[in-house]
This record gives C-alpha cells, sequence and structure tokens, in this order.
C-alpha cells in the first residue's frame, strides 16, 4: 500500500524527475511482502534467518576492527575507532556511506539474538561483548540511549534470571557503559550534545556558543531564529528541530496535507528555506531527518499513518508473542525513524521491509499446536 502510494505521487509531484528517481529504490515495499503472502515461515526458520544475520555482523565487525586497527598503525589517528568518516576523509570506524546509525542498528540486532538466548555458550558471550563495544564505539547517542532501554526491559521483563542475577548483570552492565562513555571520543559526542542541547537550552535566555569562530546552535534558536549565518553549526538534535520546523511551516504555507510533495521531491522546498534563512549552503540538500516527518511531507498524511499502524502492529504483535528480538526490531526502528529518514536509503528500505515481514508472518498457530502435542 505504502510503495502505491508512492508511486502514484508522481502525478502531483513537485519534481516529477526525482519521483520517478526514486520509486525503483522503494520497490522491495511491494514485491517482499508479495513474496511474504506466499509463504510462511516457521519459528524455527526465523531462528536459522537470525542466526545467519547475527553471524553476518560479527565477520562485518570483526573486519572493521581490524580496518581501524591497521589504519590506526598507520596514522595514529584515534578517529579510526570511532563513528564514521566525514565528507572529505575517511577516518572513522565505518564509512560515512555507510552512516554509523544504520550500521549501529544493524549490529544491535545481533547482538540481541547472541545476549537472548537461554543457554549461552562462551562464544555467545563473547560475540555479545564484542557487538556491545562495537555498537559503543559506534557512538550513536540515539542508538545507545536505545540499546540500554531494551537491554533493561530484557532483564526485567523478559530474563528467567532471578531478581538477584538480574540486579548484579544490570550493575555489571552499567559499569561497563560507564566506562565506555568516559573514552574521550564517545564522552566528547555526548557532551557536545548535551552542552548545546541540554533542557536549559529551551530557554531564550540560552544563547548559541562560540567555538573557533563556529556558532554552535542550541534546540531553541533552531526553533525561534528568524535568521540565521553560514557560520552557525547545527548539532545533531539542534537541526532535526530546525527540520521539524521547516516542515511544520511548510505544512501551514504549502496544500500538502493529503498528498505530500511527491516522493523525494521535498528537497527544493528545503533549499528555499535555507536561503530564506541564511544558512550554510548545503543545509538545504539535507532530507528532513525524521521518517515520519518525511512521509507526511512527501506522500501526505495516508503516509504517515501507514507507517505508524505497520509499527503498531509489528509492536503489538512482539508482545502478544512474547518475542525480545521481535520487540528489539520494532523499538529500534521506531526510535530510529525519529532522527533518520531510514527508508528513503535503499539498505533502510531492504532492511526494514524484510525483517518486518519475517516477524510478522511466523505461522505462530503452528507453532501453539506443536506446543500443545
Amino acid at each position: 500500500m505504502m510503495f502505491l502510494l508512492m508511486a502514484v505521487s508522481y502525478f502531483w509531484s513537485i519534481n516529477k524527475q526525482e519521483t520517478l528517481s526514486a520509486i525503483p529504490k522503494e520497490i522491495v515495499l511491494l514485491l517482499l511482502p508479495l513474496v511474504f503472502m506466499k509463504i510462511q515461515i516457521s519459528k524455527s526458520q526465523k531462528d536459522k534467518l537470525l542466526k545467519y544475520y547475527s553471524y553476518s555482523m560479527v565477520i562485518l565487525v570483526v573486519v572493521f576492527l581490524l580496518r581501524a586497527i591497521i589504519r590506526y598503525a598507520i596514522n595514529h589517528d584515534s578517529r579510526a575507532f570511532f563513528y564514521h568518516g566525514e565528507d572529505y576523509n575517511d577516518f572513522g570506524l565505518v564509512p560515512k556511506l555507510l552512516n554509523a546509525i544504520h550500521v549501529s542498528v544493524f549490529v544491535a540486532l545481533a547482538f540481541f539474538y547472541f545476549f537472548t538466548k537461554e543457554i549461552k555458550s562462551k562464544i555467545d558471550i563473547i560475540l555479545s561483548f564484542l557487538l556491545a563495544a562495537f555498537i559503543v564505539l559506534l557512538s550513536s547517542k540515539n542508538v545507545i540511549l536505545v540499546f540500554i532501554f531494551l537491554i533493561l526491559i530484557y532483564y526485567f521483563y523478559y530474563s528467567k534470571a532471578s531478581h538477584k542475577m538480574r540486579l548484579r548483570n544490570l550493575i555489571i552492565f552499567g559499569g561497563i557503559i560507564v566506562i565506555g562513555l568516559s573514552f574521550g571520543k564517545i564522552k566528547q559526542r555526548f557532551q557536545e550534545e548535551f552542552r548545546n542541547n541540554a533542557p536549559n537550552s529551551l530557554s531564550p535566555n540560552v544563547t548559541s556558543t562560540l567555538e573557533n569562530g563556529v556558532h554552535n546552535i542550541s534546540i531553541y534558536e533552531a526553533w525561534n531564529n528568524e535568521t540565521f549565518s553560514p557560520n552557525d553549526f547545527f548539532p545533531g538534535t539542534a537541526f532535526r528541530v530546525y527540520q521539524a520546523r521547516i516542515f511544520f511551516e511548510l505544512l501551514k504555507e504549502e496544500p500538502i496535507f493529503l498528498n505530500g510533495f511527491g516522493l523525494n521531491a521535498s528537497t527544493e522546498k528545503l533549499i528555499e528555506k535555507e536561503k530564506k534563512y541564511n544558512l550554510y549552503n548545503g543545509y538545504g540538500t539535507f532530507n528532513f531527518h525524521n521518517q515520519y516527518i518525511q512521509n507526511f511531507a512527501e506522500i501526505g498524511v495516508v503516509g504517515f499513518l501507514l507507517l505508524v499502524i505497520m509499527l503498531f502492529i509489528s509492536l503489538k504483535n512482539a508482545i502478544n508473542n512474547k518475542d525480545f528480538i521481535h520487540f528489539s526490531f520494532t523499538i529500534l526502528m521506531i526510535s530510529l525513524f525519529l532522527t533518520e529518514s531510514f527508508l528513503w536509503r535503499q539498505r533502510g528500505v531492504v532492511f526494514f521491509t524484510l525483517l518486518f515481514c519475517i516477524f510478522n508472518s511466523i505461522n505462530h498457530k503452528e507453532i501453539s499446536n506443536t506446543e500443545t502435542k
């Protein structure tokens, strides 16, 4: 349904060429559900698929860690172990093209496969720690916080361990996270975000900070400033607040409530706003960095509601089936969609659609009958 809406948005798109070029990228939203309508996988098949996926992620993590070690040995640059590279260099743990936030989500799901095994081998424990460490090194604030939240949910609501064991393991894991966040680069990323976007930055008395002639914009300024300057820099949260502000302005100014601008067609409107607010050249080329807003702005209120309904169905099925990995996948997607237009990337739409179909097409009646026998 969502793909069909994307496809027909061509007829009212404000940039038909951009919409036409984006449609093939989203076709998996149509093809994969059609495939899963013809097949219904069993729980054992799902577990096997997750196993293959998780071990593939382990291989990916090992490759990137070895890459970081080699690059550090050559360049003596600690950036090789953190986040992703910038536009004009590739010094990060993963290339910018892959995006550290996206990789964090991919690795987090694999982590929960090993972490939630009822009977863990030493290898499972080692791999769990390896994947957790990699997520911390990737330094995605949003994913790290959701990752910790999911671990707490598992211990308090899903784990079969005793309360004493839960408390002990919780303390141990908390200590590991504290130690991890104390590492310079990771601590710096969190400090920068909270310094510029702390709760008091919502106050009109708080202005942007100045570093080396560059103004770091606060949340309040991102939402309220009547104009900016090319010297202004938007930290992650402030930029997303600015993008949300622009969406609500466009919603008032343009007739997009029902239909939107058309798939992938909102960029020219964002560029217009960049010029209006005198932002540094290039900010307008970034998408909304919020999947809910992206859907609403480009395929209208129906596209927004379809996405919300899909996530609600997935969360409901995960809770009803007491499937923690399914639950983790859905919570990770809900949170990721708040900060990334994930489905507008080909790897994002393939990942989401495939995992959504796998988790929500399991024959649970078959499982119940087997358990009854």
